[in-house]
């Protein structure tokens, strides 16, 4: 090959080398691989300030984004406490966190203290005012859950299973005994529609 050729061959493979990884079929931000965002001393209900490395101990960790104020987060909140019930287990190997990132009344902190009290929540329930968390894991509706793997990249992102009423697909539940076993998740990503759009405040990146 001529020595202009190469060159022109490496400056065509740099841009390719450097660019980000792509998106998700219907998330904006992260891929099936993607390293999973992380978040330090969020506070929860439990008066507590949890961060992401909370969980290294956990071969497994479910992150969910839901909220007070969506019918469709209130119909899931069983099965989220369901899912935390098992993870709660002394020899449990799987890890779960709840973050809540509207800043409406009815979602703030105080709200969610009233609402983990009454449905006697057994998870961490996390407030992000900031709403970082959200904007950086490319959640969009409540709930929308990601799974994360030992090596803490995304292996699931989507629905919590396939509908509110008898589901009969468990997204969540597949794909974290996927990643236990090493394996990939059965289903990789969904769509998450079937919740409420998360409410995110109005920034100069909104556009992008």
């Amino acid at each position: 090959m001529k020595p202009f050729l190469r060159v022109l061959l490496a400056l065509l493979l740099v841009p390719l080398a450097a660019s980000p990884l792509s998106a998700g079929k219907f998330n904006k931000k992260l891929n099936i691989g993607d390293p999973a965002p992380t978040w330090e001393k969020l506070e929860a209900t439990d008066g507590r300030r949890y961060s992401f490395s909370d969980w290294n101990d956990k071969d497994v960790l479910v992150v969910v984004f839901t909220c007070n104020s969506c019918v469709v987060a209130e119909n899931y909140e069983d099965r989220l406490m369901a899912l935390a019930a098992e993870c709660n287990k002394p020899d449990s190997r799987v890890g779960f966190v709840a973050i809540n990132v509207n800043t409406g009344k009815a979602d703030a902190l105080p709200a969610m203290k009233e609402r983990a009290t009454q449905k006697k929540f057994n998870f961490p329930y996390l407030y992000d005012p900031s709403q970082k968390t959200a904007r950086a894991y490319g959640a969009l509706f409540t709930p929308e859950c990601f799974v994360l793997n030992k090596d803490r990249r995304v292996v699931y992102m989507g629905a919590f299973d396939d509908k509110i009423a008898q589901p009969q697909k468990h997204y969540v539940a597949d794909a974290v005994k996927a990643a236990l076993a090493g394996r990939p998740a059965p289903v990789a990503e969904t769509n998450a529609a079937a919740g409420c759009k998360i409410k995110f405040d109005k920034t100069s990146d909104d556009d992008d």
